[in-house]
């Protein structure tokens, strides 16, 4: 009985220099097949993303490519999915899956945690890379809707840049020509609402569900409360009257309600009372599934909360229209001028000493409630998270309020953070001038009638990375993780 052939190969029939050859160049393809990365074609990289505005992101970055899936379509949401059989049996056969969380889609938890290992799934609320806040109702949980902060769009895609480049190499200059494409809009309106939200100081509001947390965070909007954190929770009487006597006492003139997401106790808030209500639509439920989808989205919100909080809206719409204008392309335009300004110990610093070594620039203000601080601790953690790979990082921070902040209160102030960390101020005028080389837009609240010296200041909340020669390498956006920071930084100042 003759055993069966499982493999033919060459070797045993090898008489010849040409057999030799044969046989060396069937081992060398064969290795070349078991050592290549796995490749997909247009046909069989299958994506499916949960949710609207991500699903958005992923088509623009796929295009020409595939189509993502979207899973939760038409008047569905979250809250009300039903996950089908066929969509079930699609999940499984996908090459990746992408959701939000457990805090989210929560009926998808159980089929996701069943799926096989060949479907690679990506929980984005667990990505360090982006910026998750804590629930302000559950605190061992995550607040699920980080889409708010354009910011973390920004670095989502990145994320899955070089996600989609690891699965699908042959694509590769697809996905980085992509990444170019759709983030120039994102950009614009990040400058925007990063110095353009005037409107925003008109009024303050409450919320029925938390949507508006990371938004909140990112362009000092101001909030007094909300009702409860998602529709999974529950609604409790006392903070609906909480929220209500916000309301009733006018500490606060609108209430945000969101039209994919049930308020049926909103009648009880606003019952008897003139206020303004803010629809809002955190998921773009309106909105036909395309890649413009997420700005759409983000356009609509902005507005209706200026509407809300009875914003001028032609400061709104000038705003929108300085940023369309303040194109800031890398390595142009940005720094390169001369200045004079004053470090914490008051020694003189000028342009030429931010060269030799690289720079991490920061325009803010000691009494910046949140901002600020959060964005010095962060850049902080970072420089630590590169121990020795930052001993060429300087960091500046630029105040922008000389009126208040002297060489002491800069010195106390910049302590609290990294010793290599130099404060600088200046004259009005200077500050100013050497903010319009940055592009770093500014400007100051309303100030406490009972105290003059009281008052905030809106401003740009990006750090700037200088190269040794004092050209400008890039613009880190606000919100970035100190791991993240800490990966763009060691990236950047290694190889450019």
């Amino acid at each position: 009985m003759k055993s069966p052939a499982i493999i033919q190969s060459p070797v045993k029939t090898m008489k010849s220099p040409t057999q030799l050859k044969s046989l060396i160049t069937w081992l060398i393809t064969v290795l070349l097949l078991s050592c290549a990365p796995v490749s997909y074609s247009a046909q069989n990289f299958n994506v499916m993303v949960t949710i609207k505005p991500i699903h958005a992101i992923v088509m623009g970055l796929m295009k020409d490519v595939a189509k993502p899936e979207l899973l939760i379509n038409g008047k569905q949401t979250p809250f009300t999915f039903k996950l089908k059989p066929a969509q079930l049996t699609r999940m499984k056969k996908a090459n990746l899956l992408i959701w939000v969380g457990p805090e989210l889609e929560k009926t998808l938890q159980p089929a996701i945690a069943k799926l096989p290992k060949s479907v690679k799934v990506i929980e984005l609320l667990s990505r360090d890379d982006l910026k998750i806040l804590p629930s302000r109702v559950h605190p061992n949980q995550r607040n699920p809707f980080f889409w708010m902060d354009d910011r973390n769009a920004i670095i989502l895609i990145d994320l899955l840049t070089e996600e989609f480049i690891k699965m699908d190499p042959e694509h590769a200059h697809i996905y980085k020509r992509n990444r170019l494409r759709i983030l120039k809009p994102l950009k614009r309106i990040d400058k925007e609402f990063e110095y353009g939200y005037r409107g925003l100081k008109s009024g303050i509001g409450v919320q029925y569900y938390d949507t508006l947390y990371y938004f909140e965070q990112a362009y000092a909007l101001k909030l007094l409360g909300q009702v409860t954190g998602t529709p999974w929770d529950k609604v409790s009487a006392t903070n609906l009257l909480n929220v209500r006597q916000k309301l009733m006492s006018k500490q606060a003139v609108c209430l945000f309600v969101d039209r994919s997401m049930p308020a049926d106790d909103v009648s009880l808030i606003t019952s008897g009372l003139n206020v303004n209500i803010g629809h809002l639509d955190v998921f773009g439920q309106q909105f036909k599934p395309s890649e413009s989808l997420y700005i759409k989205l983000m356009n609509f919100n902005t507005d209706a909360i200026k509407r809300c909080l009875n914003a001028n809206m032609d400061n709104a719409a000038k705003a929108r229209q300085e940023a369309s204008e303040a194109e800031i392309t890398e390595g142009d335009r940005i720094g390169g001028g001369h200045f004079i300004l004053t470090d914490q110990y008051g020694r003189i610093v000028t342009d030429e000493d931010l060269e030799g070594h690289f720079s991490v620039i920061y325009f803010g203000y000691t009494s910046c409630p949140d901002i600020c601080p959060t964005t010095l601790t962060v850049l902080t953690k970072a420089l630590k998270i590169l121990g020795k790979k930052a001993k060429n990082i300087q960091p500046y921070f630029i105040s922008i309020d000389p009126h208040r902040d002297n060489t002491d209160v800069l010195r106390k102030f910049v302590k609290y953070f990294d010793p290599r960390l130099i404060g600088l101020t200046g004259s009005q005028n200077m500050i100013k001038r050497v903010a319009e080389q940055f592009k770093v837009r500014f400007q100051k609240g309303e100030t406490d009638p009972g105290d003059p010296q009281q008052y905030t200041m809106s401003h740009t909340a990006s750090l700037f990375l200088m190269a040794p020669d004092g050209r400008f390498i890039t613009k880190l956006a606000y919100g970035l993780t100190p791991k993240a920071l800490a990966k763009k930084l060691n990236e950047y100042t290694r190889t450019k």
